[in-house]
């Protein structure tokens, strides 16, 4: 049994084949980030899932993409974990961007790769090889354009009293803000970044107010300009794109694109499809 696993910081898709490429089963488990999660953490969100206890014996490869995995400890941290859990299994772990390459870019053909989703990730993927010019630092340094950096925007903004009052009111009336409450999420309990990500929904769903057209249009010009134009090639090759930010606010996006004279090329919301069909072809 084969499992392809795309992990986000907020959900992990699961498709285990077996040996001739046929679909066992599709199941999900909540994000297994090794930058922010414990190992018992992980442990626990494996042990928990019904069909990968009950299938762990017979998993004989597991292909792992995940946020948070983009240094060797961080990758040997998440082998060692899953090779305790699958103990007769071969364990490959590489960071999310491989997955996101895999689901839109074919190979032999150069692009330019993006994350937005809970956070954010831009690489340059020639045919072969990938290369990124920024080195990720999370959610509070990095993360430009994101779920989680809109998520701080609307918090920052409200508290500073820079969201409109109407929008305010709304914004109040849908989250518990209360101050105890935001920083118990952010300091105590695990995932900050998924839980400021959680209040993109309101900006997604209120993306035709003029505050939070704004909000979006200034979010992604700075993800074009400190992520993709770093690179030489930014202008001439398609600039691809996986994750929920850019599926929900893709008109948006695509306007910030075309406005940079960037080629837009595919936007999917979750590469785990495409990731099935990569290895399909691999079995």
């Amino acid at each position: 049994m084969i499992l392809i696993v795309d992990s986000g910081a907020t959900k992990s898709d699961w498709i285990a084949l077996d040996d001739q490429g046929n679909q066992l089963f599709l199941t999900r488990t909540l994000g297994l980030s090794p930058e922010v999660l414990t190992r018992e953490v992980i442990e626990d969100r494996l042990a928990n899932n019904f069909e990968l206890s009950e299938n762990k014996m017979e998993v004989t490869h597991v292909h792992f993409y995940g946020a948070g995995c983009g240094t060797d400890r961080m990758k040997q941290f998440l082998k060692d974990i899953f090779k305790n859990f699958f103990p007769k299994a071969v364990c490959e772990v590489k960071e999310d961007t491989y997955a996101a390459v895999f689901a839109t870019t074919k190979i032999g053909h150069q692009g330019i790769v993006c994350i937005l989703g809970t956070g954010s990730n831009c690489s340059y993927y020639d045919g072969h090889q990938l290369f990124q010019k920024v080195t990720a630092l999370g959610y509070i340094l990095m993360d430009d354009g994101s779920g989680n950096f809109f998520g701080r925007k609307l918090l920052r903004d409200y508290y500073f009293h820079k969201m409109p009052q109407t929008l305010a009111l709304k914004f109040a009336s849908e989250y518990d803000l209360g101050p105890d409450v935001i920083k118990e999420n952010l300091y105590k309990q695990p995932n900050p970044n998924t839980y400021l990500a959680t209040f993109a929904r309101f900006i997604v769903e209120n993306k035709d107010h003029p505050y939070c057209k704004g909000v979006i249009d200034k979010g992604f010009q700075q993800f074009v300009n400190n992520n993709i134009m770093q690179f030489e090639l930014a202008t001439k090759v398609p600039i691809n794109f996986v994750g929920s930010i850019a599926h929900y606010l893709r008109e948006e996006l695509t306007a910030v694109i075309e406005r940079n004279d960037l080629i837009l090329g595919v936007i999917r919301q979750r590469p785990i499809e495409g990731l099935m069909e990569f290895h399909k072809g691999n079995v």
